[in-house]
């Protein structure tokens, strides 16, 4: 056996509307609603499933609590462009543009946090 894709993470958040607001505006992720009143931020062909702090869903990681992820997306327009929509929306960037190492290869990669904390990495490939 070996795996061969991810298809989904959760976060554990403080607040679910602010936190769909976030991703929705900041990074452009589709809310969906999904098992009665659960949501997730779909992006390509995977999404984030979001579970609010003290109500879970079982099982769950050992220790879920909001701003403990440190995630790396990779952005479908050149940093420059992702930075002026960042500075646009008030966004303070963390870090970067720094060069890193993604899963294939060299980055360049900005660094932001989410209305929680968790670390977001906004990437892409040098060419």
């Amino acid at each position: 056996m070996r795996v061969t894709r991810m298809d989904h993470l959760v976060l554990t958040v403080a607040n679910l509307d602010i936190t769909t607001d976030f991703y929705q505006r900041v990074l452009g992720m589709k809310p969906q609603l999904f098992a009665g009143d659960r949501i997730a931020l779909n992006f390509g062909d995977q999404k984030i499933n979001l579970h609010t702090a003290g109500g879970e869903f079982e099982p769950k990681a050992r220790v879920a609590a909001p701003g403990s992820a440190d995630l790396c997306f990779i952005v479908n327009e050149p940093l420059a462009i992702v930075i002026d929509h960042l500075n646009a929306l008030q966004v303070p960037i963390e870090l970067g543009p720094v060069q890193r190492t993604g899963a294939t290869g060299m980055l360049n990669s900005l660094y932001i946090r989410d209305p929680d904390g968790n670390l977001l990495e906004l990437s892409e490939y040098r060419v």
